[in-house]
C-alpha cells in the first residue's frame, strides 16, 4: 500500500470519527432536550470541504476540530451566559424566569456538549474493540476525542453556574456520568450510529434541523 492509500485511509477514518462526534451533540440536543421537557432549540450540521493533501490535515488532531470537517451550528439553549451565579439571579429576575428552567437549560446544554466527544471515544471503542466505560474514557481523557473546544465551553457554563471550584467539579461529575448514560443507551446510540452514517455518505453541505429529525423518525415539534 502506498503512502497515499494510507493517507487516504486515515483521513476517511477521522472524518468517521467526526462524523460519529457531531452526531452525538445533534441527537443529543433534539432527544436530551425533548426528554428534559426544554423547548427546541434549531440547529443544522455543516458540511465544510477539505482541499489539499489528506496529510496537511492529518498533522494534528486539534486543528481538524478548529477548522472543522463537519460541525454543528446553533443548538444551545443559552448561547449568552453570565459571569456569575449572582448575574444569572438578576437576569433570572429580569425576565421573570425561575431560576430553575435557566439552570435546567445550563445543564442540558453542558450534557449534550460532553456527549460529543463522547459519541467519537465510543466509536474508536468499537471500532479497536476496546472496552468502553468511565474509568477508561473518563473527562481528561475527552481532549483526545476532539474535545478540547467542547471542555472549555463546558469550563464556561459551570463558571456560570457556581464560583466555587468544588461546587464545580461536583456538578462537571453529575453531568458527566448523565452523558455517559445516554452514550451507553442503545436506542441513543443506533440513533447516533444512523446520522454518523447519514453524514459520511452524503453529499450535502448543510444538513437542517428538520432533515435530522426526519432521518430519526421523530415528529418535529411545531
Amino acid at each position: 500500500m502506498t503512502s497515499e492509500n494510507i493517507g487516504q485511509d486515515q483521513l476517511k477514518e477521522h472524518k468517521r470519527r467526526i462524523a460519529f462526534h457531531e452526531a452525538g451533540h445533534a441527537t443529543a440536543i433534539y432527544f436530551n432536550n425533548k426528554a428534559r421537557n426544554l423547548p427546541p432549540v434549531f440547529f443544522q450540521i455543516n458540511l465544510k470541504n477539505i482541499n489539499g493533501k489528506p496529510e496537511e490535515y492529518l498533522k494534528t488532531r486539534q486543528t481538524m476540530h478548529d477548522d472543522c470537517i463537519v460541525g454543528v451550528e446553533g443548538g444551545r439553549l443559552v448561547e449568552f451566559l453570565p459571569s456569575s451565579i449572582d448575574a444569572l439571579a438578576d437576569n433570572t429576575t429580569s425576565h421573570d424566569e425561575s431560576m430553575a428552567d435557566l439552570i435546567k437549560a445550563i445543564e442540558a446544554d453542558i450534557i449534550n456538549l460532553l456527549i460529543g466527544p463522547l459519541a467519537e471515544a465510543k466509536y474508536v471503542a468499537d471500532t479497536d474493540g476496546e472496552i468502553f466505560n468511565q474509568k477508561l474514557v473518563n473527562l481528561n481523557a475527552l481532549k483526545h476525542y476532539g474535545g478540547r473546544s467542547d471542555l472549555a465551553l463546558v469550563n464556561d457554563y459551570l463558571q456560570s453556574f457556581s464560583p466555587y471550584k468544588q461546587q464545580q467539579d461536583k456538578k462537571r461529575d453529575e453531568l458527566f456520568s448523565i452523558a455517559f448514560g445516554f452514550i451507553k443507551d442503545q436506542q441513543s446510540w443506533a440513533a447516533i450510529t444512523k446520522l454518523a452514517n447519514y453524514i459520511i455518505d452524503g453529499n450535502k453541505i448543510l444538513i437542517g434541523y428538520e432533515e435530522v429529525v426526519s432521518l430519526l423518525g421523530c415528529p418535529i415539534d411545531d
